[in-house]
């Protein structure tokens, strides 16, 4: 297995199959296919934003990364370059359940929560495909962006997930050396973690 930065954009609808996979249930995987084949297609198109690929016999796709520099540029490149394809997938899904309005307002105006005063990366997104979990992709994937990062001018790695009923996921990156920053309720009442890799500078070698 080998890990690559992912560029052809014809790939995205793999890393769509592996996200479909891995996060059933989950709000992303509701707005469906499209609406995930532009997203990360925006990370492949973004300038300081990628996705790694762990890449598997007959050259599968059998885990990803996706990660962004400036996640705020990021997401306002996407509204600026994707606003009626988004706008499209968005109001499909409204009209498949209407009571996401709130959760979609929020992800469209997400750009000015993710802008903070230090540098940072953001892990946005890591999935793994079922019969791949227990061997090690998620953690190759993760060293892997951690060496892109050393030397750079960016103070930690930074990602959410579940707090609640979401064990597995936790201990998964406390072992790959994340440190939990803080909780937080989401406006929706969903409480969240915040994990944190400080990334050692050269001053301090």
């Amino acid at each position: 297995m080998k890990v690559t930065l992912l560029k052809n954009k014809k790939r995205a609808v793999e890393v769509v199959d592996v996200h479909m996979q891995s996060f059933a249930g989950f709000f992303l995987t509701f707005l469906g296919k499209g609406f995930l084949k532009q997203l990360y297609q925006g990370f492949m198109e973004h300038n300081r934003s990628g996705i790694l690929a762990a890449v598997g016999r007959n050259d599968r796709i059998v885990g990803f990364l996706a990660y962004s520099e400036d996640l705020s540029g990021f997401y306002q490149y996407l509204i600026k370059k994707h606003l009626l394809t988004f706008s499209w997938y968005a109001f499909l899904g409204f009209v498949r359940n209407p009571k996401i309005c709130f959760r979609l307002f929020r992800a469209f105006f997400y750009s000015r929560e993710a802008k903070r005063q230090e540098a940072y990366i953001e892990l946005a997104s890591l999935g793994v495909l079922p019969d791949m979990e227990g061997m090690g992709v998620g953690s190759r994937l993760i060293e892997n962006l951690k060496r892109r990062a050393e030397g750079g001018k960016y103070q930690y790695i930074k990602l959410e997930t579940d707090s609640e009923n979401n064990d597995r996921v936790n201990r998964f990156y406390v072992k790959n050396g994340f440190v939990l920053d803080h909780s937080y309720l989401t406006r929706e009442g969903r409480k969240m973690n915040e994990y944190r890799f400080r990334i050692q500078t050269e001053a301090f070698r």
